[in-house]
């Protein structure tokens, strides 16, 4: 059977002051009524039950998830010890999902992504899992890019070509890094790279497989973990597991080393929000451009502005293009939007005693 795995365990600090180690993007109402993780569950809710999706997260959050996700069984709720990228947290993952189900096929999704086209997210995915299931093979969405974007990883597949007849799949010939702007401009001009979207399909043993094979120090120490699921030493398996393990990426750990890894191309409006401008770009916006979620606001020859505020207080703002206004309780950030991908940056510097507890 299908499974949804989804991994909600970062920390979000590109969408600094609203997103705190205490409550990072993932539970945060950015775009829509819902909050990210609550928006990743109910799409793939017509797919997969409650009762088949396994939301991996940091154990301080275990709570919060349970909180926002009350139909959830709560066992299915893991919380990680401690961060080690996405490699660890995939890894058991499939060793869960095995203790749950004699063949399970795993469909990996971030928490924080905007889907625009729910219908055709889902049929995706679908294809994607039975592709997975019927030939045992590692698959991964790729995205048709509509730009030549910088923030994204790429995806190359063999010139287009269907894989083993079929023509909705492609062949992955490699993974690039984010590029810079004239060689995104190159990849969108050639026509055979993707945008990596981090989301992934396959059978559990199907990357336990790869695992043993490209990080088998990783695969090694969860097998340790096996006895314990559902059982009391369950957590302390888990800090010893995450203590023991590298922090490294699926992506690179396995899916730049595996043989024959295939992609699904997809258009359904994704997103993956990465800033504030990101949010500004999917909101509808207002007179002059500007999106303004702000009880009391006075702009005079503004254009292209995103104000958030709570508060009571007039936000006034005159002869400003493309700012962010962002304001929490206790913090206001205020920065172009063009540059709101250095908002981690700056949160990255806040280690000083008087700047510590706003992070």
């Amino acid at each position: 059977m299908n499974y949804a795995v989804i991994m909600a365990g970062g920390v979000g600090s590109r969408f600094w002051p609203k997103s705190r180690l205490k409550c990072p993007k993932q539970f945060l109402k950015l775009v829509g009524e819902k909050t990210m993780l609550q928006s990743t569950v109910d799409r793939i809710l017509p797919l997969i039950p409650m009762e088949r999706i396994l939301v991996i997260t940091n154990a301080d959050y275990t709570d919060l998830v349970k909180e926002q996700l009350p139909g959830i069984p709560p066992q299915n709720v893991i919380g990680e010890p401690i961060g080690r990228n996405t490699a660890p947290c995939i890894a058991l993952a499939a060793i869960v999902t095995e203790h749950m189900d004699p063949n399970p096929t795993m469909i990996v999704l971030p928490s924080d992504h905007y889907i625009r086209d729910e219908k055709e997210f889902r049929r995706v995915l679908s294809a994607a899992a039975k592709k997975a299931t019927d030939e045992d093979v590692l698959i991964t969405v790729g995205i048709r890019p509509n730009r030549p974007e910088t923030g994204y990883g790429y995806i190359q597949v063999n010139d287009n070509n269907g894989s083993e007849g079929n023509d909705e799949f492609c062949v992955v010939k490699t993974f690039a890094e984010k590029p810079d702007l004239q060689t995104a401009i190159n990849f969108i001009a050639s026509g055979d790279f993707y945008w990596n979207s981090g989301m992934f399909i396959w059978k559990s043993s199907s990357i336990l497989r790869e695992l043993q094979k490209h990080l088998p120090e990783i695969h090694r120490e969860v097998q340790k973990v096996r006895s314990h699921v559902d059982g009391a030493g369950f957590v302390k398996s888990l800090q010893d597991y995450y203590q023991s393990c590298m922090s490294i990426s699926i992506d690179y750990g396995v899916m730049e080393k595996a043989g024959a890894v295939h992609v699904i191309p997809a258009e359904f409006g994704w997103n993956d929000v990465g800033s504030w401008l990101a949010v500004y770009e999917l909101e509808e916006k207002g007179m002059d451009g500007n999106v303004i979620h702000a009880p009391k606001t006075h702009l005079e020859n503004c254009q292209n502005c995103y104000v958030v505020s709570e508060s009571d207080k007039l936000i006034a703002m005159v002869g400003l293009q493309g700012f962010a206004y962002v304001e929490t309780e206790d913090a206001v950030l205020i920065c172009r939007l063009e540059e709101s991908q250095e908002v981690k940056k700056l949160v990255e510097t806040m280690d000083r005693p008087d700047l510590k507890k706003f992070k």
